[in-house]
């Protein structure tokens, strides 16, 4: 699988559109899948504590970080207040208390609000090729539900998505996920993104994998990690 994540990518026109991009990605391997559960929700609440005492009263679409993630949305024609870039949206739900999903998923969540950093997860063993960033033609499938049946979508030409050989495993660049790979209570390999943008220096993306790390192997003691960053050349 180290073969695998070296060959991820991200293409020109995502670096022509915002030449301070970069992109950390951690696969995880020999994973503990399960529901959410006293581990998982301890790593949730003490996040949900940081971020609240960072943020006290000032809106989320202020902080540095979001700002530059929704100026990125508009740059490729989406609208950020009605697809939210996804550490807004999980931002924007502090105040009922973040949604407790599963134990992976509750540990990346965990990272995204404490760092105020895009993270997501998705199923390694669920992908055909390695993923990549690119702008869509338009044509890519992208598998998800509606009215609680599977349908198949496409994104806007130009919008910026993660793909693999079979489509689009996330679109809008971290906005929603497909039902293919995403994380299940079944999950035993995934590979985790964190994406940054100017405002977050290399230092701060840089422990925002640590605390990943560390979130992972406090649900999954055993398993085995490996971190690549893409950045421009």
């Amino acid at each position: 699988m180290t073969d695998w994540l070296s060959q991820a990518r991200v293409e020109r026109e995502v670096y022509a559109l915002r030449p301070d991009y970069r992109a950390l990605l951690v696969l995880a391997e020999d994973l503990v899948p399960g529901p959410s559960d006293d581990a998982s929700d301890k790593l949730l609440a003490d996040a949900e504590e940081k971020a609240r005492e960072l943020f006290g009263d000032t809106p989320v679409e202020e902080h540095p970080h979001v700002v530059a993630w929704r100026e990125a949305f508009r740059a490729f024609g989406a609208k950020p207040q009605r697809t939210r870039p996804s550490v807004e949206a999980l931002l924007r739900r502090l105040p009922q208390g973040l949604p407790r999903i599963d134990r992976l998923t509750d540990a990346y969540n965990a990272v995204s609000v404490a760092h105020v950093v895009p993270l997501g997860g998705e199923d390694a063993d669920h992908y055909a090729g390695p993923p990549r960033l690119a702008r869509a033609t338009g044509t890519e499938a992208f598998d998800t539900t509606a009215d609680g049946q599977p349908v198949v979508e496409h994104p806007e030409p130009g919008e910026v998505v993660w793909r693999d050989d079979a489509g689009v495993t996330c679109r809008r660049w971290n906005w929603r996920q497909c039902t293919r790979t995403r994380l299940t209570t079944a999950t035993t390999r995934a590979v985790f993104v964190l994406d940054a943008l100017g405002p977050l220096s290399d230092d701060e993306l840089s422990a925002a994998g640590e605390a990943l790390s560390g979130a992972l192997l406090a649900t999954s003691p055993g398993a085995r990690l490996s971190h690549r960053l893409l950045r421009p050349a």
